[in-house]
């Protein structure tokens, strides 16, 4: 799965070089430092883990994974053969959330269902960069060539599925279809939270999912041209292999799952590998996390994207979230003490 995060509405998306990769500090902490551990539910961040740790391929992780599929005492486990590591590279930490959007729409066009989800065209496939997101919502390349998934009835809510890449429509019987990033037409994102922000509209602590799909609401004419602003433009594919109760498919090409998966950035953190979070603000998460996807906007050693569920509710409270804290990495003990040798 390719995934926009939704902190890039109002941010550029730093660089991250090798520079920053060269000059991280590692730091072994302390399981009875890391506040909360002892109250959280070890079991679920377990089975989480187990659900991608056979795609690991270092020997270490491959070795912990056959000792996890075994039903350990699940804090035991973690005390035992991992060490906390605080990777810091010399920015504050940041962690935001995102979701999986359900739409309301249908299989076929017609009353309030007006707004194509639509799969990626050949000519999109042979030329990068292609068309822009205003040829494409306002010309006529893509109709009446059966590339349609499905209609929405909202244009606002199909815009911020294109940020995230994955998400479900439910049908008017009830039914519903997961769709999952299926191409672009290769031109770059640009930020319509920024551009508010730049035009003087809002401050840029006041810009998120929910205050920019608001505006646009507000101010229909205008917010149609706001959202062409973004040249870039994803295609869809329909995802019919995974069960309605699991989560959708994260970097590691599995589901993951509920307040317990977390995007990271692959460059300091291992996909598959645990995580604990720290995170501050108005509701504080303390909690055993397994590093199961990434994200364009996610750069830097504490940097994360909580995975908060499906749905409004979700994305409501994974709009809210910009907050500061630490995360640390449980790391193979070998592998933290290499890392951090003063530490021995």
């Amino acid at each position: 799965m390719i995934r926009a995060a939704l902190s890039a509405i109002a941010l550029a998306v730093p660089f991250i070089g090798p520079a920053a990769l060269a000059e991280a500090r590692y730091d072994i902490v302390d399981f009875a430092d890391l506040e909360g551990w002892a109250a959280d539910d070890h079991a679920s961040a377990l089975r989480v883990f187990n659900e991608t740790c056979p795609d690991m391929d270092d020997i270490d992780w491959r070795s912990l994974c056959a000792l996890a599929q075994q039903n350990p005492s699940a804090r035991n486990f973690f005390e035992l053969f991992f060490r906390p590591v605080l990777i810091s590279e010399g920015r504050p930490a940041l962690f935001t959330g995102y979701f999986e959007p359900e739409l309301n729409g249908a299989l076929h066009s017609g009353g309030r269902y007006r707004y194509p989800l639509y799969r990626e065209p050949p000519e999109s496939l042979a030329n990068d960069p292609w068309i822009s997101r205003r040829e494409i919502e306002t010309g006529e390349t893509m109709k009446n060539r059966g590339l349609e998934i499905a209609w929405v009835d909202d244009p606002v809510e199909l815009f911020f599925l294109q940020i995230q890449g994955s998400g479900r429509v439910r049908l008017p019987d009830g039914r519903t279809i997961r769709v999952g990033y299926g191409g672009s037409n290769g031109h770059d994102y640009r930020s319509i939270g920024a551009e508010l922000v730049r035009r003087g509209v809002y401050n840029i602590h006041q810009v998120s999912a929910q205050v920019i799909k608001n505006w646009v609401r507000r101010n229909p004419v205008e917010g149609a041209e706001l959202l062409l602003f973004n040249p870039s433009y994803v295609f869809f594919r329909r995802i019919d292999d995974l069960a309605p109760e699991n989560g959708p498919r994260g970097a590691m090409n599995r589901s993951i799952t509920a307040g317990r998966s977390v995007a990271v950035d692959p460059a300091f953190v291992t996909l598959g590998a645990p995580v604990w979070v720290e995170k501050d603000g108005e509701d504080p998460v303390r909690r055993l996390m397994i590093a199961q996807d990434t994200g364009s906007a996610i750069k830097g050693a504490q940097r994360a994207d909580l995975f908060m569920g499906t749905g409004d509710e979700a994305g409501r409270i994974a709009g809210r979230m910009r907050d500061s804290g630490r995360m640390l990495v449980l790391m193979p003990i070998q592998r933290a003490y290499a890392l951090a040798p003063d530490a021995i």
